[in-house]
Order: structure tokens, then C-alpha cells, then sequence
């Protein structure tokens, strides 16, 4: 049976790569907060995430997604058993919006800003697979070596809140941010409400057996 996460990749490597030689496909699904508030055109918290600026920019999304994906669609079945493809499928849907909301309230009348991709929901799958797998290394471009996830998490976080702060580049820093905390935040409460597994005391002892 093939996974959420591989289904994922394929229509949004599809869909990116169909927007890249069609302006009037980037238009239509961008997130651009003026239409949302003045169109109520809501969609586009979840459309923006099916396009990218470049294939670069959908190459690094879709490793991470692909790499990640996979460790918590499988967590997610032990975890929820025949739900668990469901419920990993609702992280990545919901937090596309959700990690847009702090945005959208800023930029609701900037008709100059617009952003796509979908570093916010893939970053709720990585910091959902740090939860859950707190000794996993993981390595990534401004952090080369490999450390721990419980180590990388608040190093990422801090790094991406002081590139928001200084608006560094024409990256949504902030869907990272709040991406990642609603990936921790979802598992918590799901896990808690449709299960008997508590990812924080798992989160806890995982990191006490490290030391």
C-alpha cells in the first residue's frame, strides 16, 4: 500500500512543476492575504502549499517531507491503528493553515506580500517526528552536522525566529516557526485524546536515556 507521505510528494512535485511555466496556476493557488480577507478566497491556506519558487525550493521541502513523512505515518499506525493514515493525513492538511494564521493576521491588508510553499507543514512533520523520535540526528544546511532532534529543534527555532525578526530573504520564517510548534502541539493532543500513548513522557525518558 503506498503511503500518505509518497502521495503527498507526487501531487505537489506535479502540481509545482505545472506552476513553474504557468503564472495564472501560481496566481490562482498563492497565499496572498488580501484575497482571503477581501475575497474570502480560504483555499489558499491549503493551495499555496502545492507550489514552490523554484525546484530547488520543492526539492528541499519534499526530501524533508519524504525522509521525515515516512518515521511519522509509521508512528502514527502503531500509535492510532487503522486511524493513524487518517490522522497523519489531517497534520499535514491542517497545518498548512495553521502555520499561515500569524501571517495572515499580519499581512491581511499588504497587498504586496504573497508567499507559497510548504515548509509550514513540513515542518510540523519534522518537529511531530522529533517528538516522537527525540534521539533521531538530523542535520540540515545552516546545521551540517548531525546532532540529536531535541538538539536541533530549539536550535532551528531560534535560528528561523531571528531570520523572521530581521526579514532576512523572501522566506516565511514565521510558517516555520508556528508549523513546527502546531506539529509538536497536534501529536500531543491527539495522542492524549484517541489513545493510551503519552509522547511527553516518551519525549522525556527517550531524552534521559541519552544521558
Amino acid at each position: 500500500m503506498i503511503s500518505i507521505t509518497v502521495i503527498i510528494v507526487v501531487i505537489t512535485c506535479i502540481v509545482s512543476f505545472f506552476a513553474f511555466s504557468n503564472q495564472k496556476v501560481i496566481n490562482d493557488l498563492i497565499f496572498y492575504p488580501p484575497a482571503v480577507a477581501e475575497q474570502n478566497q480560504w483555499y489558499r491556506f491549503f493551495s499555496c502549499g502545492l507550489i514552490h519558487a523554484d525546484i530547488a525550493h520543492l526539492a528541499f521541502n519534499m526530501i524533508a517531507l519524504y525522509m521525515f513523512g515516512q518515521f511519522v505515518e509509521n508512528a502514527f499506525t502503531e500509535i492510532f491503528g487503522i486511524k493513524g493514515l487518517a490522522i497523519y493525513a489531517l497534520l499535514y492538511i491542517t497545518s498548512l493553515a495553521a502555520s499561515l494564521i500569524p501571517t495572515y493576521s499580519k499581512e491581511k491588508d499588504n497587498y504586496r506580500y504573497s508567499s507559497l510553499g510548504a515548509s509550514g507543514a513540513v515542518s510540523a512533520v519534522v518537529f511531530a517526528g522529533i517528538l516522537l523520535f527525540p534521539l533521531q540526528k538530523i542535520g540540515l544546511l545552516f546545521i551540517p552536522i548531525m546532532i540529536p532532534g531535541f538538539i536541533f529543534g530549539p536550535i532551528y527555532l531560534f535560528i528561523s525566529a531571528y531570520l523572521s525578526k530581521r526579514g532576512m530573504g523572501n522566506i516565511n520564517h514565521s510558517a516555520h516557526i508556528w508549523g513546527a510548534l502546531y506539529g509538536v502541539a497536534f501529536v500531543i493532543v491527539t495522542a492524549l485524546a484517541l489513545s493510551d500513548f503519552n509522547p511527553i513522557t516518551n519525549f522525556i525518558e527517550d531524552i534521559r536515556s541519552y544521558f
